[in-house]
């Protein structure tokens, strides 16, 4: 028996105005003349974003959803270069602070997952400077809601950059660079045409870090090797963490773009992965990749009331024996 808790990224498909990932380029910030005042536009909408994630865990709240990824875009420009200046985080507190009080009284599982521009085995060391730089800001904001900060970021590998395996390395080399602390809130994902499951255990095995295995990544990209044979070193990468293992589920959008994540989740599919699976850990929380975003959890809840080997806890939590 194995407790699977299900969980959507970002955004709903049911709350009007509610993006948290509003966001300025910085060719608008320019255009304002008065800094003062850019500073300002800026700072409100990034206060607009809070309240809109807010907004979304409370939704979560009402619906029994115990599983969150943030958006990564709340404050928009937080790492350029010309606004070094700006102390988002103070006049944010506020916001923040609503945030941890919610979660305080409603807890669930939220955690991030970074952009691609995040690259930390670059060899560009300004590429691996912005890269810490926006790891740091996710740090903050995690700190500001009173989250613990232990494995709440997931990302890709990397690049290849023509040689794969000089990019692995080239990511452990880089890794003595990266702060402890940042260290500590990373996990790792394999991709779906570049670093696969093997490339991802390797660094997570040598480097301490729990592995986030995506299953759809995994069935567009692998060569010999078969998943279920892995499994256990999968799980083991998580043995020091004090939150369940993670997964990625998404379905393909058609045969021919079998790497497009779909509107919503196969079911099938999704059974397939977890009657291989169940047993072999207490609880897995599982992250739905879909671009139905809620909507693709409230039908995968549907489809899932017709599975006979599964038993409900709450609306989206449930047992698979």
């Amino acid at each position: 028996m194995t407790i699977v808790r299900l969980g959507y990224v970002a955004m709903s498909m049911n709350l009007q105005n509610c993006s948290p990932s509003q966001t300025m380029t910085f060719s608008q910030f320019s255009k304002i003349k008065d800094r003062e005042a850019a500073i300002a536009k800026l700072e409100k909408i990034a206060q607009s974003n809070l309240d809109n994630c807010l907004r979304l865990l409370k939704h979560n709240a009402a619906n029994e959803i115990h599983f969150f990824r943030f958006s990564s875009k709340l404050i928009p420009l937080a790492n350029h270069d010309e606004l070094r200046d700006w102390r988002y985080m103070q006049n944010l507190n506020p916001s923040l602070q609503k945030i941890s009080q919610f979660l305080e009284t409603h807890p669930m599982r939220v955690d991030f997952h970074p952009d691609h521009f995040v690259v930390l085995n670059s060899t560009d060391t300004n590429i691996v400077k912005m890269s810490l730089k926006t790891l740091k800001m996710h740090e903050m904001l995690l700190k500001g809601m009173n989250i613990s900060t232990e494995h709440r970021c997931v990302l890709h590998i990397g690049g290849a950059y023509a040689d794969k395996e000089k990019s692995l390395e080239q990511f452990i080399s880089n890794w003595g660079l990266i702060p402890v602390s940042l260290q500590k809130m990373l996990m790792l994902e394999n991709d779906d045409t570049t670093f696969n499951l093997m490339d991802a255990l390797y660094l997570c095995e040598k480097l301490g870090v729990p592995q986030v295995f995506d299953y759809h990544h995994h069935l567009a990209y692998h060569e010999e090797d078969n998943w279920t044979e892995q499994w256990q070193r999968i799980l083991d990468t998580w043995k020091y963490s004090t939150l369940p293992p993670k997964m990625h589920i998404s379905s393909p959008k058609s045969d021919k773009e079998f790497r497009a994540h779909s509107d919503y989740i196969d079911v099938n599919m999704f059974m397939s992965f977890l009657n291989t699976i169940k047993g072999s850990t207490p609880q897995i929380d599982c992250m739905i990749e879909a671009k139905q975003k809620d909507n693709a959890l409230f039908k995968l809840v549907d489809d899932l009331n017709k599975q006979t080997e599964i038993e409900w806890i709450d609306k989206t939590t449930f047992k698979i024996h």
